[in-house]
């Protein structure tokens, strides 16, 4: 788990001179003010529903809208059941068997089905999963893994597949990219497999690259490499980031915006800077109040109670009531919708609408 400090209202771009060399990095890529924002990914009230012998059982996500310019790195973050996997293997056309969604997924500009396995997944759009343990197959060599991945989407032979892989072995940083080919799974640290799912994921020279708690399973350093070195190849070559986790500072450490996901919505959106040094959402602060950086010694530690409900069918009113310091009784009777809050943020709260 990675740790950091949040920083105050008064560290943010528009409250000082200059930004935190951690935001001067993760913004390296994208347009420079005025530039033409073109939308890479956009996502428009998607609905992900699962079904049972014809009968409705659960409904996880619940319209999340958002969007991601070419360059920019988005997180997702939320506790386990908020939907955040869901959101990202729908993007991916991979939702499991029963799952029916609907709304509108569009990548580059070409309206994606929801139906069916994306058409450009792993070329357009690639993954890299939390667990590099149990990514590869074990009785194939990491080369041979890699080379499959360039012939399904590449016309190569085989001499310049095996370039273009021993390329992006170099890319994210493997020492001796011949031997790593050559090697199993097994014969890799869990770092190195780490790195070897990255370039996996960008061989295909993707646009949209989803890392799924790409950190994990990793040591505190390992994890703080790995994010340095997705950042450093998304200035390098451009693409797109959708970023799933739990932890709000590895949010902080490369994010340039954040969705804030309970319960299948967003209930909180904008500049990751400004969202975790002035959180609105009661979860939001819930969450960052739950962050041992922030705990004062001798004190119990700002925990939320409960959990995210397992089921949201006939659910009424604002799916956080039940857990939030601060609820109305009429909290139970609507579920709020986003607001706008200031030119840049969004927030899904009763006590923000009336503010």
């Amino acid at each position: 788990m990675v740790d950091l400090d949040i920083p105050r209202a008064r560290d943010l771009p528009h409250c000082a001179g200059l930004q935190p060399h951690w935001r001067r990095i993760a913004r390296s890529a994208r347009p420079e003010a005025g530039a033409a924002m073109t939308e890479l990914l956009l996502v428009e009230d998607l609905e992900i529903s699962f079904a049972e012998r014809g009968r409705l059982m659960n409904r996880p996500v619940r319209g999340i809208s958002l969007s991601i310019a070419p360059g920019e790195v988005l997180g997702i973050v939320g506790e386990t059941g908020c939907g955040k996997s869901l959101t990202g293997l729908a993007v991916l056309g991979m939702l499991p068997q029963g799952a029916q969604p609907t709304g509108r997924i569009v990548l580059d500009g070409v309206e994606q089905r929801l139906d069916r396995p994306s058409p450009v997944r792993g070329a357009a759009i690639s993954i890299v999963f939390q667990n590099p343990g149990t990514a590869f197959n074990p009785v194939f060599t990491l080369g041979r893994q890699l080379r499959a991945v360039l012939e399904q989407h590449r016309s190569m032979s085989k001499a310049q597949m095996r370039r273009r892989i021993l390329d992006y072995f170099g890319h994210v940083g493997l020492p001796d990219p011949e031997r790593v080919y050559d090697s199993y799974p097994h014969e890799l640290s869990g770092g190195m497999l780490q790195r070897v799912m990255i370039a996996q994921a960008l061989v295909c020279e993707p646009k949209l690259l989803i890392l799924d708690e790409p950190t994990t399973a990793l040591d505190v350093t390992i994890a703080r490499q790995i994010l340095q070195l997705v950042l450093s190849l998304r200035d390098q070559f451009g693409f797109g980031v959708l970023l799933i986790t739990h932890n709000l500072g590895v949010v902080q450490e490369v994010c340039d915006t954040v969705a804030v996901l309970y319960a299948g919505r967003v209930i909180e959106f904008g500049p990751s800077a400004e969202v975790l040094a002035t959180p609105q959402h009661p979860y939001t602060k819930g969450l960052l109040g739950a962050l041992p950086a922030r705990h004062v010694k001798g004190q119990e530690l700002d925990a939320i109670r409960g959990s995210v409900p397992a089921n949201l069918l006939g659910m009424t009113g604002c799916a956080f009531a039940d857990r939030c310091p601060r609820v109305l009784e009429r909290c139970r009777e609507a579920d709020p919708m986003l607001t706008p809050v200031g030119a840049l943020r969004e927030v899904a709260c009763i006590r923000v609408e009336e503010s």
